[in-house]
């Protein structure tokens, strides 16, 4: 293998060696604390633009499963059709992998995919800086490949990477079905489309940009996606549109949906100092003691403090406290920060998405 380097923007570097494609890359330095869930994790729209980070050494032992697409168009065991981070980081690479459902090695995967990865790296220093400094850009460095990238500096949330995740036509799943809904892609994760489906409604998902107002729906369901919320002004106006209407219809959202929700609402939105992205991350219900164990992957915050009177926080999270969740006084309308399908992951709160679908009518 050869040496690989990764030079934070900051000016620190930390050496290991490549076991995915030789290339450079740049990117957003961030870390993710989950035991397992590599696959889901590397097909997760969510991470578009970062470098990930992963905290657990051992890496790659249970191998890949199937990266293909089912009959019904949705990726058989990923999140979606292909990898989203610039490149992994990971302490402890393991070759040998075993697994019933192991179709490939993580190295031949992301190979294939062209994603750089580098092993070796002291994680838990590189984790602790990350968290006393808070993210920040950083350089992948191939021994022996040219340099043709040389700035770390870029301003990840100057870039709209949900326009860059986003599907680019209407899409139909479960067609025929009694109650339909309209999600809202911005980098939505392949099994909230399957809990949509296994609740028996057709799931109608548009662009983000898309005017899902024209469209005739009994709910409206806003995705998980990448990014500051503030690049999404379009799907922020097109929500607060239909907030607006005559016709009260229900609405769930999650991660970025919560944020965009908030944002349509009247409230604003923060940076966190390093993100919650992992599967232990502790979540209050406002208002009662029921507290859940649940899966994140998300760098930005609801502020509470600027949120409407008709409009209350729902979750808050038990670490730092920062907003997990909204809902309206009055309408059937709420979200949640957190990830209540993850795969894999805690799905503790999944029936938050039998709360949405009993309100359909």
């Amino acid at each position: 293998m050869r040496e690989a380097k990764l030079i934070l923007q900051n000016g620190t570097v930390f050496c290991g060696w490549s076991f995915g494609h030789e290339a450079e890359t740049t990117g957003e330095v961030v870390f993710n604390t989950a035991m397992t869930g590599y696959p889901e994790s590397l097909t997760d729209p969510s991470y578009a633009g970062q470098i990930l980070v992963t905290t657990f050494p051992l890496i790659g032992n249970y191998g890949v499963p199937d990266t293909g697409l089912g009959s019904d168009g949705l990726p058989l065991s990923m999140e979606s059709d292909r990898i989203h981070p610039k490149a992994l980081i990971v302490a402890d690479y393991s070759e040998h992998y075993s697994h019933w459902n192991a179709r490939e090695s993580l190295a031949a995967w992301l190979k294939r995919e062209q994603i750089p990865a580098i092993t070796g790296i002291d994680t838990r220093r590189l984790t602790k800086l990350l968290r006393e400094h808070g993210v920040m850009m950083g350089r992948v460095v191939i021994e022996g490949i040219a340099m043709a990238l040389q700035q770390t500096g870029e301003d990840y949330g100057s870039v709209n990477w949900v326009e860059k995740v986003s599907c680019k036509e209407v899409i139909r799943y479960n067609k025929g079905a009694e109650r339909k809904v309209v999600l809202v892609d911005c980098g939505v994760k392949a099994n909230i489309i399957r809990c949509l489906i296994r609740r028996g409604v057709e799931v109608v998902r548009v662009p983000w940009d898309y005017d899902f107002n024209q469209l005739d729906f009994d709910g409206l369901f806003l995705a998980n996606g990448p990014g500051d919320p503030e690049q999404c002004a379009k799907t922020v106006a097109h929500i607060r549109t239909f907030l607006a209407g005559k016709d009260v219809r229900p609405l769930m959202g999650i991660c970025l949906g919560n944020q965009l929700l908030a944002r349509a609402a009247g409230a604003k939105t923060y940076k966190l100092k390093y993100g919650h992205r992992s599967h232990n991350q502790p979540v209050q219900q406002v208002g009662t003691t029921r507290c859940f164990i649940t899966s994140q992957n998300h760098g930005y915050a609801v502020d509470d403090s600027t949120l409407p009177a008709d409009w209350e926080p729902l979750f808050v999270n038990m670490n730092d406290h920062s907003n997990e969740g909204i809902r309206h006084q009055v309408h059937p309308w709420f979200s949640a920060q957190f990830h209540p399908e993850a795969c894999s992951g805690p799905t503790d709160t999944e029936f938050l998405f039998d709360d949405f679908v009993k309100t359909l009518g």
